[in-house]
């Protein structure tokens, strides 16, 4: 091999080097530029923010009645809303008391959903029972048919 062509894969290897190098600092700058989460930038533009919700302490109800309820402890359900944001004031500012508005009708709808769900959860358990009840009476009767 001639000198310029061990040369030529010196300088061939330095590239790829050198652009391997330039590609992973890209990468590095849009990994840590992409962690940052995107709702920062917006918090900064709110100036009144909201009061921080304040959850009571729930008492842990034992039912002794049961063993199986005794073992395990029950706990109330997460309470989605404060009952503080009802007696906050209304912003001053249009835009402002219309966000109000639309977080408060998007808390409404779910509630309602939620509601629905508990509602025809209810039903379906009520008709489960029934069901089952009918199960054990018509084993009852083929087992007094059997003896």
């Amino acid at each position: 091999m001639t000198l310029d062509q061990r040369q030529n894969s010196k300088l061939l290897m330095g590239i790829i080097a050198g652009l391997v190098v330039l590609v992973a600092i890209f990468l590095a700058y849009q990994w840590m530029s992409s962690t940052q989460p995107q709702h920062e930038v917006e918090q900064q533009v709110v100036h009144a923010p909201a009061k921080p919700v304040v959850k009571a302490a729930v008492p842990v109800v034992d039912n002794s009645a049961s063993t199986a309820a005794a073992n395990t402890t029950t706990e109330a359900p997460i309470q989605l809303v404060d009952e503080a944001i009802l007696k906050q004031d209304v912003p001053k500012n249009a835009s402002l008391a219309k966000e109000e508005i639309a977080k408060l009708d998007d808390i409404q709808t779910q509630l309602d959903e939620q509601e629905k769900t508990l509602k025809a959860q209810h039903t379906d358990a009520d008709d489960l029972i029934a069901l089952k009840e009918e199960q054990v009476k018509l084993l009852e009767a083929q087992l007094a048919k059997a003896q």
